[in-house]
């Protein structure tokens, strides 16, 4: 037995979105029920090199498998412009619980668009209305396609509106998905006002100032302390759902508000996992907008991981590597 090497292709291509979907799902759910270890994420901050490290490990134990990971992951913006990188890159390890042995090596970067995707389509998948047939998405890049992939398995979304001031982003987008949804152009309050909307910008001033009177919205974009896309009424309005507390007090959408008292936790429905796991419900026939707060766990990391390598075995992809020297 070999480490498998899955590269950014081998990663993408192989993996069924919809088995992701079913796998972070039960990894909120095994969140909930405490069938999880998941330290904090740590940092190396290396200021010297306008940069830093991340490191989020995690072990999952479900009904049907368990796994154990970690994902390490750089942030360095002079990359693009001074050595011709991505800002962000990331590589995972993937690991027999039982053993140690590592499984396999995988890139980390396509790996944490599926598991964005997966999340919100989980979310969806509770929280937004059954009949949803529109999808507005607020920032249209890379992490908007993922959105779409997931979120579309989960409801008959049809019609697609996206807001973005990047005229090439907005044509690449259509020209993507144009044969398959209604892609409209739109402003953020178009796209707002779908049935269900995601957000995947950075700003700290928030644009999405008003929403559908039913609409679910994925709050993406937040994931660091000071970040705010959703006006603070509407968020005190909706029914709120977050992933983790202490993620999202300190840097998910809420944080802001949170930061200043305009939200506590009363105002805070529950975790998706508490969803999932049935303790808590998710939107009823009372509801009118909800929004589900996402900063991205490392055991989504490890659910999606999961899917990768048993499909990557199951197709006999990736490249197997004698790491631990046994041959």
């Amino acid at each position: 037995m070999g480490t498998v090497i899955l590269d950014a292709d081998a990663v993408t291509e192989s993996t069924q979105i919809t088995e992701v979907i079913d796998a972070v799902e039960g990894a909120f759910g095994a969140y909930a029920r405490g069938d999880v270890q998941m330290p904090a994420k740590s940092y190396v901050d290396l200021p010297q090199y306008n940069g830093d490290f991340r490191s989020m490990p995690a072990y999952i134990e479900t009904d049907d498998w368990d796994a154990a990971a970690v994902k390490w992951v750089n942030v360095h913006p002079d990359n693009p412009d001074e050595e011709g990188l991505p800002t962000v890159m990331g590589t995972l390890i993937y690991s027999d619980p039982d053993t140690g042995f590592p499984l396999a090596v995988m890139d980390a970067t396509g790996l944490t668009r599926l598991r964005t995707g997966a999340a919100a389509a989980v979310a969806t998948r509770h929280l937004a209305r059954e009949d949803a047939t529109s999808l507005g998405l607020v920032g249209a890049g890379v992490q908007a396609h993922s959105q779409l992939e997931a979120i579309s398995r989960v409801r008959d979304i049809e019609t697609v509106v996206i807001s973005d001031l990047d005229d090439e982003i907005r044509a690449a987008f259509i020209e993507e998905y144009g044969d398959e949804f209604d892609v409209q152009e739109g402003a953020v309050a178009d796209a707002a006002a779908c049935d269900v909307v995601s957000t995947t910008t950075p700003v700290r001033d928030p644009i999405v100032e008003e929403v559908g009177e039913h609409t679910h919205i994925n709050a993406m974009g937040a994931d660091a302390e000071g970040k705010h896309e959703i006006a603070d009424d509407v968020l005190t309005e909706a029914k709120l759902v977050i992933d983790d507390h202490e993620q999202c007090t300190h840097s998910g959408e809420i944080n802001v508000p949170w930061s200043e008292g305009v939200l506590t936790d009363a105002d805070v429905h529950g975790e998706i996992g508490d969803i999932v796991a049935g303790k808590i419900e998710g939107r009823t026939a009372d509801d009118g907008a909800t929004v589900f707060d996402s900063t991205g766990l490392a055991i989504q990391d490890v659910a999606a991981a999961h899917v990768v390598y048993e499909d990557a075995v199951a197709g006999n992809t990736g490249t197997e590597f004698d790491m631990i020297g046994q041959k």
